[in-house]
């Protein structure tokens, strides 16, 4: 929602700050109140001389309108008896403008699609932030290095448990390496470690660059990094008279350009060093707005001609002016230690489950094989369902049966290579048996995993 909050404050002198962050967050005096989502600071300072000064604070949000009351009372204990006459104040609603999902979300979204759709294999999110659209996008199989440059060490820095591996990452591993690393830098500094990228993100970013910076940008990005694409967005000022009383979106933006303008700029950049460009947005105006376009324009920039070749990128590395503050590698199959792990895992787990329906089959065998139930000659009460496909199913019917020995079911490991899942872990018997060798019991030729009828681990 849009607030324009007035106070009347006493003639006492007062010095009052508001800071409304995007941290979902109003700090006031040391308190912080988890009101609103802001995309705008507000800072207004006394001391005030009369009781007829006024105070006028914009707050802008896409919240609930619990927000009102959280506000008003926020106001009421900060303010009565300090400044405001009577713990009185004005607080006239405006029509609010809602996003569903959030803006910054379906930028992120945005950006999301276009890797799904591209599969790049190396991604650079400048003025990153805080991370979000690193952690929705490292999930891409295709991803195998990620990297995201911000001015703010504080804030990348403590993004650390957002961006570490999950433990049932490491049981169920991607099948290629990725890395992330976090940089301390600015995106108008020249670093080769960000050469020969197929994808480069500068979400909300350009609209903070001072002129000086906003000159060198072009240079850096698409004549130095020269990446296969490059995705800008950046606020649509044709959109703002929507938010009544708004100038800039934000305090510390330098300039906010109307799609005319934007449009111009992101055509000269991409005639100058070779790209062509296409525009969208995202955050439809509401119905009956009229021509001002999306909330947030994009310029979508692909390269023309060949990329550059690792042996020219090569050529041009040594150039290291950011500073590591992250670095993290996930768990993948090209790495052996990981991929025994969950080779290992899914042996133990498939085995358990032919277990499981042997002792089921004995039990309908001993009541004489009822409830519709059929046995298989091995004892055991086929597989059915919509877990395999009709080829996946004719493959490892085909495949060495399990077989009791004493009070030992026997599970050749041939048979265990026909399911899929322990497939794609490796491709052969003697593969298997090396990587196994040591996490499970293995017959004492090493043809087959056994596990003891009465207890539950192979």
């Amino acid at each position: 929602m849009q607030f324009s909050v007035q106070l009347t404050l006493s003639d006492r002198k007062h010095q009052a700050r508001f800071l409304i962050r995007e941290e979902t967050q109003v700090a006031c005096g040391g308190n912080a109140w988890p009101v609103m989502t802001a995309v705008r600071t507000e800072v207004v300072e006394g001391p005030f001389g009369s009781a007829s000064s006024l105070a006028e604070i914009k707050l802008f949000s896409y919240r609930i309108p619990k927000v009102l009351y959280d506000l008003k009372h926020f106001l009421f204990v900060n303010f009565q008896g300090h400044g405001v006459v009577g713990g009185h104040f004005d607080l006239p609603v405006k029509k609010a403008i809602n996003f569903s999902p959030p803006l910054y979300r379906q930028r992120y979204s945005f950006v999301n699609d276009l890797v799904n759709q591209h599969k790049p294999k190396k991604v650079a999110d400048l003025g990153c932030g805080n991370a979000s659209l690193i952690q929705m996008i490292k999930s891409h199989s295709c991803l195998e290095l990620i990297v995201g440059v911000d001015i703010n060490k504080d804030k990348i820095g403590s993004q650390r448990c957002r961006l570490s591996p999950f433990s049932g990452e490491y049981l169920s591993p991607r099948d290629l390496n990725l890395s992330i690393i976090l940089y301390h830098g600015s995106a108008v500094e020249r670093d080769s470690r960000l050469l020969g990228f197929d994808l480069v993100t500068c979400i909300e970013l350009i609209e903070h660059l001072d002129s000086e910076d906003l000159a060198r940008f072009p240079d850096v990005v698409f004549g130095y990094l020269s990446p296969a694409m490059v995705v800008i967005s950046t606020p649509n000022s044709d959109f703002n008279p929507l938010f009544p009383a708004v100038t800039l979106r934000d305090s510390d933006h330098k300039f906010e350009w109307n799609r005319k303008q934007f449009q111009t700029w992101a055509s000269g950049v991409a005639d100058f060093y070779n790209y062509s460009v296409e525009f969208t947005g995202v955050g439809e105006p509401p119905e009956g707005a009229g021509n001002v376009g999306y909330c947030t324009q994009i310029g979508v920039f692909r390269k023309i001609g060949a990329p550059a070749t690792e042996s020219c990128v090569a050529e041009q590395c040594g150039q290291h002016v950011y500073k590591i503050v992250y670095s993290v590698s996930y768990p993948s199959l090209q790495q052996k230690e990981i991929r025994k792990l969950a080779l290992a895992n899914e042996v133990s787990r498939q085995v358990q489950s032919m277990r499981q329906r042997y002792v089921s089959s004995l039990r309908i065998l001993r009541r004489g094989g009822g409830d519709g139930h059929r046995v298989s000659d091995t004892g055991l009460v086929p597989f059915s369902g919509p877990v395999f496909t009709e080829l996946e199913k004719r493959k490892i019917e085909k495949s060495p049966e399990p077989f009791r020995f004493g009070n030992k079911l026997y599970v050749p490991l041939e048979r265990l290579l026909a399911y899929p899942k322990v497939n794609r872990l490796c491709d052969s018997v003697d593969t298997m048996r090396a990587l196994i060798a040591d996490t499970v019991r293995l017959s004492r030729d090493g043809s087959a995993v056994k596990v003891d009828l009465r207890d539950a681990s192979p």
